[in-house]
């Protein structure tokens, strides 16, 4: 009897595993077509829908990586010796001679310093060798799908396509990290819409292979976020004895004379630069790490990515290339 019953179950379980599959396969394939319904009703071309979603499944790796990302704290000196290593800080230095030309001229275009776009492109993929293998539009349409933002993702799948039916961009070549982050510069689809550009003014905006589309487009963000040419991003500094935590952060800001009559002094501890230029102070690694006097560029660097962390590393790296 018990071994009939197990039989039973068992045949139970096998016809449910088989049916669940299928049954979810049906539910993505309902939800995509919502989700052409809705880039139709945006004006996106039928033809780019056909050529763009045909035959994308949910990618499991990208579920499992949305599911599993780590909760662990990393110090600011592990990070740094990590991102502005020795070998970045050189490679950072050949990539800048290498490509010095084009980046003088984009940096008069827009206004930015080409150190800081170096930095940027070498944080961001290695100075673009590691951009990610990820289809981008499988990888958004599963995180749409089933990952904990979903409105954000289908908002950025909806701009991906749009960058399919705008730029003729061929879905193939469209690969990114696992969370849709594309090209050498990993923007995200709405920033590629709102900030990338064609350098030579071909209209194609290609930061997957043109390297001159990379840098252009990295300048292009942040001279539109409102970044100084005539600025750097900060500075290391000594704070006095007894200093007040309550002054720190971004939300503080004092002129760099207010500061100098607060006893802060540069990292050698000589006297801070003159003038009335609005500055913070932040300790990113807290009371173990350096104090950072940052102006408004490092700002400008928050917008990219809101974390003191790397924006402080960006800051480090290019003036690694002075």
């Amino acid at each position: 009897m018990f071994i009939r019953r197990l039989l039973l179950t068992l045949l139970l379980l096998a016809s449910l595993s088989s049916i669940a599959p299928a049954s979810a396969a049906e539910d993505f394939a309902s939800w995509l077509q919502g989700l052409r319904r809705d880039a139709l009703a945006q004006g996106i071309r039928p033809a780019t829908l056909d050529r763009a979603l045909a035959g994308i499944e949910p990618l499991q790796r990208v579920i499992e990586l949305d599911r599993e990302q780590p909760e662990t704290t990393v110090t600011f000196g592990d990070y740094l010796s990590r991102v502005v290593s020795s070998e970045r800080r050189e490679a950072a230095r050949e990539k800048l001679r290498q490509n010095r030309a084009v980046l003088a001229e984009i940096g008069r275009r827009y206004g930015v310093q080409p150190r800081f776009i170096v930095a940027l492109w070498g944080i961001e993929t290695s100075f673009g060798q590691v951009t990610g293998k990820f289809p981008v539009i499988a990888a958004l349409a599963t995180l749409a799908y089933d990952g904990r933002r979903s409105s954000f993702f289908r908002q950025e799948l909806i701009d991906a396509l749009r960058i399919i039916d705008r730029d003729n961009v061929d879905p193939k070549d469209m690969l990114g990290s696992w969370a849709g982050a594309m090209g050498q510069s990993q923007f995200m689809p709405s920033s590629y819409l709102l900030y990338a550009v064609s350098f030579s003014g071909d209209g194609r905006r290609d930061i997957w292979h043109r390297r001159e589309d990379v840098f252009a487009s990295i300048a292009n963000y942040l001279a539109q976020s409102g970044w100084r040419g005539d600025e750097t991003w900060g500075r290391e500094v000594r704070l006095p004895a007894g200093f007040a935590p309550a002054l720190l952060g971004t939300g503080v800001k004092k002129s760099l004379a207010q500061w100098s009559r607060l006893g802060v002094r540069r990292a050698d501890g000589g006297p801070l630069p003159r003038g009335t230029l609005e500055a913070s102070i932040l300790r990113p690694g807290g009371d173990q790490g350096p104090s950072v006097l940052v102006y408004g560029n490092y700002r400008v660097l928050l917008k990219w990515n809101s974390s003191n962390y790397f924006a402080s590393a960006v800051g480090l790296l290019a003036d690694s290339m002075e």
